[in-house]
């Protein structure tokens, strides 16, 4: 029964390495879309849409396997010989884990800056955007004003 427990351990850790993978792929796109100046914001907001759902499920993963580990840390402690093999599995699976999870900081703190700088620019472009516009309207009403007379009084008394 506790083998089961094992390898249900070792599939959860397998899984949430899918999962990592599938968020790293996630955050190239995210930076691929960030530094593409005609990228679209809708294309954006489904990578952010699809890592919040791929989060969701590390956490549930995670619960899972902590709650197992609660299940089967005795026997595993008292039986190392027994589980040796199981034991250097789930190692072997953490330190990628931990690898991976090393890797997506990185990516994550690389994307931060990207769409920090994305910002300020679309913020000087809508200042620009802004400043030209109310140039032009202010033409467009001194233009206006320049063909117009006054209405003048005429006094017809001789």
């Amino acid at each position: 029964m506790q083998k089961t427990y094992v390898d249900i351990m070792i599939q959860s850790l397998n899984k949430k390495i899918q999962v990592l993978n599938e968020i790293k792929r996630l955050n190239v796109l995210q930076c691929n879309l960030l530094e593409d100046e005609k990228a679209d914001a809708d294309d954006f907001d489904k990578t952010v849409e699809d890592k919040a759902k791929l989060i969701e499920q590390l956490e549930q993963l995670d619960s899972g396997f902590d709650k197992l580990f609660e299940r089967v840390r005795e026997e595993l402690y008292e039986h190392k010989d027994a589980y040796r093999d199981k034991i250097k599995s789930m190692q072997d699976c953490i330190r990628r884990i931990t690898d991976l999870s090393m890797e997506l900081q990185s990516q994550e703190a690389r994307n931060k800056d990207l769409m920090t700088r994305k910002f300020v620019s679309v913020k000087q472009k809508a200042k620009i955007v802004r400043t030209n516009t109310k140039a032009a309207s202010q033409y467009y009403k001194n233009m206006m004003q320049l063909n117009y007379v006054d209405p003048q009084f005429m006094d017809n008394k001789k």
